[in-house]
């Protein structure tokens, strides 16, 4: 099993990141694939950031970081914004985040 520091453009600090949210390997991200993975990092108190989730995108695809351009990036855009309302509370505090994650409090 590879580390996810492996794949090109993604280095330790998003593997610290992945593997806090439970995806360990190069091989887990890839089979979860980059919008499900982005979806853990918001969910689990992750700010999100537009860069990072193409980042994740082009990188799963072999792909430069700033490949990502025009329709494809106003697409991926788009489907960041939905995930984003979806997935992450801005209001949410960290304590009721970890709460969340150990079921004591509900979204």
């Amino acid at each position: 099993m590879a580390a996810i520091s492996t794949i090109k453009n993604l280095g330790p600090a998003t593997q610290t990141m992945l593997n806090d949210v439970g995806i360990m390997t190069a091989e887990d991200l890839r089979a979860l694939g980059a919008h499900a993975a982005y979806q853990k990092l918001l969910e689990n108190g992750t700010r999100p950031h537009f860069i990072g989730y193409y980042v994740l995108h082009m990188a799963l695809q072999g792909r430069p970081w700033n490949d990502c351009k025009g329709d494809e990036k106003k697409a991926l855009r788009v489907k960041f914004d939905s995930l984003k309302n979806d997935s992450f509370d801005a209001d949410r505090s960290e304590l009721e985040t970890f709460l969340d994650q150990i079921g004591v409090v509900s979204r």
